[in-house]
């Protein structure tokens, strides 16, 4: 439900920038929709992991498709697969659509691999261009030492088995090979794909695939789009913004932002930047988390470890704690996106780098810091605490007079304190010392 809720906040997102942004191409002058040309097909390109922000990518095409009045929508796909749950959400769209949807693996040596699978078999045209390729439609885990056998993963492989054979058989393709591609991980090269009945047709470029696709009947309608205008529909720029945004080097980038910036406030206040810096990426990878994956053992081990580098400044544990903390951040960033595809996996570039950088900076940045914050004053009045005085007049609850260092002081004291005598401040109010008699 969650995800859901994000995918439509993207979306309406989405389309508020793109309306303040840029001028859209099917759109006229004084801002009315203007009705596509006869024999006008409408083509976006996919040539990402398939995550939310492309599920918002290929609704926003289908819906404008339909209400422009477009012959049909080619979605040009290159893709190592992604998401599940977004490939979920983009072949209900294409079940939904009620405009004629071709989705074309190109250009050349495109893939449409693992989910792409899926999206490709669920179009109403399905076709390839040369040298291109298909399958290997494998759930895969990238949790540590994740095992194809367990309970989980023959849950996952018969959920997703189901979920193929339902597009096999929704839109009469080759039921056989599709599973196998699911459960076997086969692929096919797109002349294969055709002589197994997997695809519709081949076509060498998109003016071939507007030929081809002449004169086929799609829900009772027949296309006509020989000669046919192709026009293009962009991302957007908030689509753009955030495919960058749930990839998984940036998250662990607004990840280590918001804990730097956080923890550079807190040890250091008044310095607003850091702070502010760190709670725009702390909303941020919210904002995002909330719509990917995202896995919460991985969190709280990475919290753990930052409570274990703060509790290093209280206590002599020579690195004991710093060692632990390190051990609980790597495993924690590990498992963070371990329930993402292979094609979105997190660089062990990234990852090792990170964890150096956060225990350095936690050791000679954080560390220093908070034991700053609650070291004894080192200089001021506040380190006259515990100092002894000589009383020059006697000190009484109102009144009296004390030397030190060659200056002399107001002071107080609960108890009356004879001239020559010795006292200890206790505390400094201002311009008067607190004291109290030496005790003897």
């Amino acid at each position: 439900m969650g995800r859901k809720l994000i995918t439509s906040v993207l979306l309406l997102t989405g389309l508020s920038l793109a309306a303040t942004a840029q001028q859209d191409a099917t759109t006229t002058g004084d801002g009315d929709r203007a009705e596509a040309q006869p024999g006008t097909v409408l083509l976006i390109r996919v040539d990402e992991a398939i995550s939310p922000t492309t599920t918002n990518y290929v609704v926003r095409a289908i819906e404008e498709a339909r209400d422009g009045g477009y012959a049909a929508l080619i979605i040009e796909l290159d893709t190592p697969g992604g998401l599940l749950d977004s490939t979920q959400d983009i072949v209900r769209a294409l079940f939904a659509a009620e405009v004629p949807v071709a989705v074309y693996v190109a250009p050349l040596g495109a893939r449409a691999a693992s989910a792409g699978t899926f999206i490709t078999l669920a179009a109403h045209v399905a076709a390839m261009g040369p040298s291109t390729t298909i399958g290997a439609a494998s759930p895969v885990t990238m949790a540590p030492g994740a095992q194809a056998d367990t309970v989980m993963q023959r849950k996952i492989f018969a959920a997703t088995e189901s979920f193929m054979r339902t597009i096999a058989e929704r839109r009469d393709r080759n039921m056989e090979w599709a599973i196998s591609a699911v459960r076997e991980g086969a692929s096919a090269t797109e002349g294969e794909a055709l002589e197994l009945g997997v695809i519709d047709l081949v076509a060498a470029s998109r003016q071939e695939l507007l030929e081809a696709m002449d004169g086929m009947v799609v829900d009772d309608q027949v296309l006509h789009t020989t000669g046919a205008t192709i026009q293009e529909l962009e991302k957007n720029l908030a689509e753009r913004f955030l495919g960058l945004l749930v990839r998984p080097e940036l998250l662990l980038i607004l990840m280590l932002v918001a804990i730097y910036g956080i923890m550079a406030e807190v040890t250091n206040p008044g310095g607003i930047i850091p702070g502010v810096a760190g709670v725009i990426a702390l909303v941020l990878l919210l904002f995002a988390s909330a719509a990917m994956p995202i896995n919460t053992a991985g969190y709280l081990l990475i919290a753990l470890a930052v409570g274990l580098f703060i509790a290093e400044a209280f206590t002599p544990t020579f690195g004991l704690l710093i060692g632990a903390g390190s051990v609980a951040f790597f495993l924690g960033a590990l498992m963070l996106f371990q329930d993402f595809p292979e094609a979105m996996a997190l660089p062990w570039g990234y990852l090792i780098p990170a964890t150096l950088l956060t225990v350095a900076f936690f050791v000679w940045v954080a560390t220093a810091g908070i034991r700053a914050q609650f070291a004894p004053a080192r200089s001021g009045v506040e380190t006259l605490a515990g100092r002894r005085a000589e009383v020059v007049d006697t000190v009484t609850s109102e009144d009296g007079r004390i030397y030190l260092d060659g200056e002399y002081w107001h002071a107080v004291a609960d108890e009356e304190i004879p001239a020559g005598e010795m006292c200890e401040i206790v505390e400094v109010r201002g311009l008067t010392m607190r004291v109290k008699p030496v005790s003897r």
